[in-house]
């Protein structure tokens, strides 16, 4: 279980509906006609808006292309990982105008609380949780290994694996909140330490604008077997997503949109966190540009830019969420 329920946090100000349903100004060409094509290149726009406030998510950066077919997302340790000796995940509501409660203009829909085990396979188990309240009215429907449900707020995938003396360990290493379409992801703790944090969040999928940056899914079907997790969308159009690897090193994500997405909204999005550069769940950014040259910024040196892929991240320890890992997109298609 994680430690918390972590929930998207504020609202973003009316400014970045405008700017998040803005046509892409980019055009990226299509990759050439290969067996093995080369990386596309999408545009990244930096839509944050300044805090003081740990438990706000006032950082956004939206991804869109003329036409993506598929990705991945990965969940990378920082590069500090191995220096961290004293992990700090507690919330931190103390640059926050509204105490230390879900922000007061969020609605609140009420519900009876319910956990269900919806799958425990060998290597991995499902846990479907209904919270008390959600800011958001709707349950998705799930299917899990062809059992249906009405939906739940929270679904939780487990990596199991035998630990010290032959005991399967269970660690929760993604989670998505069906009803607004929010993922986190997080490799296996590193070596040296029992747990580590979630920090951003990311969306998949046609993003639009409900009091918060949001993807509206129809529908998931999930097969254990396969590690698949199926998604249709209300706005149209259907994601295949693939779980491809959960170690130490990462938790990979393989993304594949059918038909191939063409909308003008952002096709995912990284939300998160940063007050100062050690009091954030990212502070920087790095990528490599369509020549494939690598660069690197702070949340506040970028705003619009070109890139075959991203990765979103720290370098400096932060008091929050310390060891929460980085998030990279990457092998556009």
């Amino acid at each position: 279980m994680p430690r918390r329920q972590i929930r998207p946090r504020r609202l973003i100000p009316a400014l970045l509906f405008s700017l998040l349903t803005a046509p892409a100004l980019a055009q990226s060409p299509a990759p050439p006609a290969s067996t093995d094509p080369v990386p596309a290149a999408v545009e990244v726009r930096n839509l944050t808006t300044p805090t003081t406030c740990a438990e706000e998510d006032n950082v956004s950066f939206a991804l869109s292309a003329p036409s993506i077919q598929r990705f991945r997302v990965e969940a990378l340790h920082p590069a500090y990982i191995g220096k961290i000796r004293k992990d700090s995940s507690a919330p931190d509501f103390s640059g926050c105008n509204f105490g230390d409660t879900p922000h007061p203009t969020d609605p609140r829909h009420t519900f009876k609380p319910r956990k269900v085990r919806l799958h425990d396979g060998k290597d991995l188990a499902i846990v479907g949780i209904t919270f008390d309240s959600f800011w958001r009215p709707q349950r998705v429907p799930v299917t899990v290994g062809g059992r249906q449900d009405g939906g739940f707020h929270l679904i939780q995938f487990f990596d199991k694996r035998k630990g010290a003396k032959g005991k399967v360990v269970e660690t929760e290493v993604l989670v998505l909140y069906p009803s607004d379409g929010y993922w986190r992801a997080k490799p296996l703790p590193a070596a040296h330490l029992p747990d580590n944090a979630y920090g951003s969040s990311f969306l998949m999928g046609p993003v639009q604008q409900d009091l918060r940056p949001i993807v509206d899914i129809a529908h998931i079907d999930i097969d254990p077997r396969q590690r698949t997790i199926g998604l249709r969308f209300t706005a149209g159009g259907e994601a295949q997503v693939a779980i491809r690897e959960i170690s130490r090193t990462r938790t990979a994500l393989d993304v594949a949109f059918s038909p191939p997405y063409r909308a003008q909204a952002p096709f995912a999005m990284l939300r998160s966190m940063y007050v100062t550069e050690d009091n954030a769940d990212m502070s920087r950014v790095r990528w490599r540009d369509p020549a494939g040259q690598g660069r690197d910024a702070t949340v506040a040196e970028v705003s619009n830019w070109q890139a075959s892929d991203v990765r979103f991240g720290r370098t400096v320890p932060s008091r929050h969420n310390t060891s929460a890992p980085d998030i990279r997109f990457s092998d556009f298609r």
